[in-house]
């Protein structure tokens, strides 16, 4: 989630009405030679002694890795409340999500090849600080091991009034604020038709991105019957502002009807005098009004908004780009995959008519169905017209691969950007997700000890 770096700004201008919430999203149309790639995922902290959660404060902690990546990295603090929450360098930040899980936020880059890099750089700086500490890292969709009383909670504001909130709305919004990891990219858009045909292929595919990445088998020491767990988790969350969207789907889709749908999420917060206010369940549309009980007569900034919108958790996210939201974390290397696939995809006008080409005719019940089934069906879930998720990975793929080969961005050595998606053209032939991998070793050699896999599958 993002870590504000500033409060807002109580002289800034205020939002006179809708319109402005309307320009706000077209002022995020760039032309293509100013797209970028962000890549952002999140990883669980833990103590190789016990293999307990890494806790906030303590000689091996959270804050030591912050004030380690600080001072020896040149990272800049970020500081709430009197606490180190967050880190920022070069466009890009560390951020804490509320059990922990230690999350960077890339920066926007041209390349594949930088994305990852940062990634890597980012991974081999946290190993530096880590390891004399006694720490480790391990990128998962869930926590394998810690029940919800072991998890820790982080001192950041917006996370105990969400906290709170989520028990009013969802069995599980607390599983998937203190033990879920994911991998996201966020990619720019060119006017709003642009963003309307990448919200809906991206959209529409995101039960492939579950699949392709699921990585969430274990809980409480065990298997959980799912393959993302994470995924699971996502359904009975928040359904006010979580799920598939049907609506960017339906004729008039565009930066003014995203606009509605926010205004008709429930707030979660605003941010005053450096402190969160409690708004949870309350109306957006009342503030721009001037009508929040809790801020009578005054009206949001658009620091507000965006704040806002940061709340709001459907698969594929609109705000001045679009966040890909669909699947778990895991391993470098797919880190980098993810990014590869949805650039391939989204970048060339080609790759993306074709990716709509395959999804265009599927029904919003269709679309729904296969985000249930890949929770626990993974490549093996049906698809619209028939065949499987499995056949699906390859087509699509197959197109990412045309559209990364198309933009021609190439590495120091010369090689294009195609590669990246070698793990997945793996993972698609097989027909096993990352997650049945994990099962098949905790059923075997790992003799149904889920601790084996921190050795395993830690950065």
């Amino acid at each position: 989630m993002t870590t504000p770096t500033s409060d807002i700004d109580e002289a800034a201008p205020r939002i006179s009405g809708k319109n402005e919430l309307v320009e706000y999203f077209e002022a995020g149309s760039k032309p293509r030679a100013d797209w970028r790639v962000g890549t952002e995922h999140e990883k669980f902290g833990f103590l190789w002694d016990g293999l307990r959660p890494l806790p906030y404060e303590g000689p091996a902690s959270v804050l030591a890795m912050l004030e380690g990546l600080r001072d020896r990295f040149g990272w800049e603090p970020i500081h709430e409340g009197g606490y180190l929450i967050g880190l920022k360098k070069d466009g890009a930040s560390v951020s804490l999500e509320p059990g922990g899980q230690f999350e960077l936020s890339g920066a926007p880059l041209e390349s594949i090849h930088q994305t990852c890099g940062e990634v890597g750089s980012h991974l081999k700086e946290v190993r530096e600080i880590a390891e004399p500490l006694g720490i480790g890292f391990l990128g998962l969709g869930a926590s394998p091991l810690w029940s919800m009383a072991e998890t820790p909670v982080m001192p950041k504001g917006r996370y105990k009034i969400m906290t709170a909130y989520m028990d009013k709305v969802g069995r599980l919004g607390r599983q998937m604020m203190f033990r879920t990891s994911t991998v996201q990219a966020n990619l720019d858009y060119g006017s709003e038709a642009d963003m309307v045909q990448k919200f809906r292929v991206s959209l529409a595919l995101q039960p492939l991105g579950t699949a392709l990445f699921a990585n969430s088998p274990f809980i409480d020491g065990r298997p959980n019957g799912f393959l993302s767990y994470r995924s699971q988790i996502w359904t009975d969350t928040d359904p006010d502002r979580s799920g598939m969207l049907p609506f960017v789907f339906e004729e008039g889709m565009g930066f003014e009807r995203y606009v509605d749908y926010a205004l008709n999420v429930p707030m979660y917060f605003v941010r005053r005098g450096g402190k969160y206010l409690d708004a949870s369940g309350q109306s957006f549309r009342d503030f721009l009004d001037g009508k929040l009980p809790i801020l009578p007569g005054e009206k949001p900034a658009m620091d507000d908004f965006a704040d806002h919108l940061s709340t709001i958790f459907p698969e594929v996210r609109l705000k001045r780009f679009l966040e890909m939201r669909g699947s778990d974390s895991g391993p470098w290397d797919r880190l980098c995959a993810f990014s590869a696939l949805w650039t391939g995809i989204l970048y060339s006008q080609t790759a993306l008519d074709a990716a709509w080409d395959l999804v265009k005719g599927w029904s919003a019940a269709e679309r729904e169905a296969m985000r249930q089934g890949v929770r626990t069906l993974g490549l093996k879930t049906p698809v619209p017209g028939g065949g499987d998720m499995q056949v699906l990975a390859k087509e699509v793929l197959a197109i990412a691969r045309t559209g990364l080969r198309e933009r021609a961005k190439l590495s120091a050595s010369g090689d294009d950007e195609s590669g990246f998606l070698s793990g997945l053209d793996e993972i698609a032939a097989s027909g096993l997700t990352p997650a049945e991998r994990l099962l098949a070793r905790y059923y075997g050699p790992w003799e149904r000890d889920v601790r084996k896999v921190f050795a395993e599958e830690a950065y």
